[in-house]
């Protein structure tokens, strides 16, 4: 079967700014450029949070509230929707315009309707999900009845970024992948902006409130920003409640073990966050912080590489083009690990440093040494899980892009056993560290299963190209970690540092271990076309 050429129309001048009709090498250098502008914003976003509450009770609170619409966003909109929905799409996008606008008129009615149903059932049982996602706050009235109203104010959030999400896969399977990618910077300007409200104290509401109703404001924001484009491309049908289409069955089908499959990480989060509530006080915030410093490699490496992925290897299965299959997904693990494994070296050595310099040098005292600490050891082991991490954003894809969602399903429900199993038998001794420890060891045991049962399909052959750049890329990050450890300054002698020493020291720092690495990468023999996969929406 050929791929259809899609309307001229679509091949606009503004459709290549963004992304638009380019390989798949740089439409993830797209997506990467913009979730570098996100995770920038949401760095300052959680500067300005440190600032205002450090890794107090009140940040327990807000972290929680504020993680329970994101948990359901993750496992319904951006992981389970978007896994079940982007392999069926590109199936009707083969088929031309006419039948895929059939196919989003019905699906879009249904995925509609059935968010709103659930933001008000949400809404309604805001007390239920802090006791599941907060345990540890039913014997406290007070923090239970704040977090409970904090739920309610941003779980509409839920409702606006779901279709924000459904938006973002139909413009990314046209090869619009930019507007989609940077759409989250909007969430990190309006709580920065709430925020700064936040610290007049004439204002009748509690500064925390006042941030709950940025995150609502967000959401409305974030929904808007890409209908235009959708727009222009013919995407936004009259939307129907209809169950009759056979690729809105297709997609429900699909749709429930893609729900577990693709949001493992959201289900140990919530398990972890559940036990750190039992913890002593700011567990929650020592995770929160070290996550949020991770979230920025993953969002450069794993999310780019897994969000453009999707499309291209559910065309090529659509097409059966099984050899194309196999080749990219063998170039998507070696670019991402030949990214991922460096960046999780410099986080576990660099962890403190990073840390004292994002969330204590400029917050007023709100966070303190020991604070940095205790979020730095956290953020050693989140490393330690970050080319797992890595490894399942681009291997999951391929299962989803063959519709086989039952696979990812069962792997995922053992990565679950594995998070639950080390965190229990670890959080009552290590703490909030036996809860990373367990992510760490979930990531790698959901990568090496999803690993293998590709390769017993056949659907990854590691060839020797895959062999050679794996193995530069150890002896490169190896190098880079003796070079970290033997010329970096020690963590205790980054911490006596003045404020703005530290931020030239580690930016200087991070700037040579860069270019050092990409120098040893060349001199051990890595090429310009070792980096380059053309293949088109």
């Amino acid at each position: 079967m050929s791929t259809e050429i899609p309307p001229k129309s679509q091949h606009s001048a503004s459709g290549d700014a963004d992304g638009k009709g380019h390989s798949i090498s740089r439409q993830g250098a797209t997506v990467a450029l913009m979730t570098l502008l996100s995770r920038i914003s949401g760095l300052l976003r959680d500067m300005v949070l440190a600032y205002l509450f450090g890794a107090s009770a009140v940040a327990d609170m807000f972290f929680v509230a504020f993680r329970i619409p994101n948990f359901f966003r993750r496992l319904f909109a951006e992981g389970a929707f978007s896994q079940a929905f982007v392999p069926v799409l590109m199936q009707f996008k083969l088929q031309g315009q006419g039948a895929l606008v059939l196919f989003l008129a019905d699906l879009s009615g249904v995925f509609a309707a059935s968010l709103a149903v659930f933001v008000v059932l949400g809404v309604a049982l805001a007390p239920m999900l802090t006791a599941i996602f907060a345990p540890g706050f039913v014997g406290d009235p007070q923090a239970f009845a704040l977090t409970a109203e904090l739920v309610r104010i941003m779980f509409p959030y839920l409702g606006f970024i779901s279709l924000t999400a459904y938006a973002g896969a139909l413009l990314n399977a046209h090869g619009y992948f930019a507007l989609p990618a940077v759409t989250p910077v909007l969430l990190n300007v309006c709580l920065i902006a709430a925020a700064l409200i936040a610290l007049d104290d004439g204002l009748a509401l509690t500064p925390v409130v006042i941030l709950a109703w940025g995150v609502f404001a967000a959401g409305i924001l974030q929904c808007l920003l890409q209908l235009p484009r959708l727009s222009a491309l013919g995407l936004l049908p009259r939307p129907r409640l209809s169950l009759k289409h056979p690729g809105t069955r297709q997609v429900g089908t699909l749709l429930l073990p893609a729900m577990f499959a693709a949001s493992v990480g959201q289900i140990n989060a919530l398990v972890n966050t559940a036990l750190a509530s039992t913890l002593i006080g700011g567990s929650i915030s020592w995770l929160y912080y070290a996550d949020r410093l991770l979230e920025l490699p993953v969002g450069l490496v794993a999310v780019a590489l897994g969000t453009v992925l999707l499309p291209h290897l559910s065309q090529m299965a659509a097409s059966e083009r099984t050899q194309a299959f196999r080749a990219t997904l063998n170039w998507g693990i070696h670019l991402g690990m030949a990214l991922g494994v460096p960046a999780a070296v410099a986080l576990w050595l660099l962890a403190t440093p990073l840390l004292a310099t994002l969330y204590m040098s400029f917050t007023g005292g709100a966070m303190t040494a020991h604070d940095i600490a205790m979020t730095a050891a956290a953020l050693v082991y989140f490393a330690v899980a970050l080319p797992g991490f890595v490894l399942v954003k681009i291997l999951a894809p391929a299962f989803f892009a063959q519709h086989d969602t039952m696979t990812p399903f069962r792997y995922a429900s053992v990565a679950v056993a594995v998070n639950l199993a080390v965190g229990l038998s670890t959080y009552s001794w290590m703490g909030h560290l036996g809860l990373a420890l367990a992510t760490a060891a979930s990531a790698w045991v959901h990568a090496l299963l999803l690993l293998f049962g590709l390769y017993r399909r056949s659907l990854f052959v590691p060839d020797t190209q895959l062999f050679r750049s794996l193995a530069r890329v150890l002896l490169t990050s190896g190098l880079l970690a003796a070079g970290l450890v033997f010329l970096a300054p020690s963590d205790q002698a980054w911490m006596m540092m003045p404020s703005l020493d530290r931020l030239l020291g580690v930016v200087v720092t991070c700037v040579l271990g860069l270019l050092g690495y990409g120098l040893l990468l060349l001199l051990f023999g890595l090429r310009r076309q070792d980096l380059m996969r053309d293949n088109r929406l």
